[in-house]
């Protein structure tokens, strides 16, 4: 999937960060998940995972608030988590709290994608994990 052929997604509190390197899907999480929010963010992701083959991910949580218990029981956000298994390479996360950093920390040890957690303070790190940049407009 080439980025230029998509546009960037955005939906309520979700918003895609533009990046330098096409195989790279960044995103800024703001406020409140609702399940409106998962289950577009799912659709789109699951249509990159069908048009390509591995990509790294980065989440910007630095904002984020929360979400609803039923956005996480969508079936195509549970189908998105179970196709980035075989789908992310790696998996960044910036500004998560402290109980899903250390999940993040847990279950880069038992699943097939290299995942990290990264303080505010480490957002290069971040960027440098999954080897792109944002790109600004």
């Amino acid at each position: 999937m080439e980025e230029d052929t998509m546009q960037t997604f955005a939906h309520g509190p979700i918003k895609q960060i533009p990046t330098d390197n096409p195989k790279v899907y960044a995103f800024r999480i703001s406020g409140r998940i609702d399940d409106d929010a998962s289950e577009a963010m799912a659709k789109y992701m699951n249509t990159v995972f069908d048009e390509t083959d591995k990509v790294n991910m980065l989440l910007d949580l630095s904002d984020f608030t929360g979400s609803d218990w039923d956005s996480m029981l969508d079936g195509d956000v549970i189908q998105s988590r179970f196709r980035a298994l075989s789908h992310v390479a790696k998996y960044a996360v910036i500004g998560a709290p402290d109980s899903a950093a250390s999940m993040i920390g847990f279950m880069d040890k038992i699943i097939p994608v290299e995942a990290k957690a990264f303080d505010k303070t480490e957002e290069t790190g971040a960027w440098n994990f999954v080897d792109a940049r944002p790109v600004t407009a």
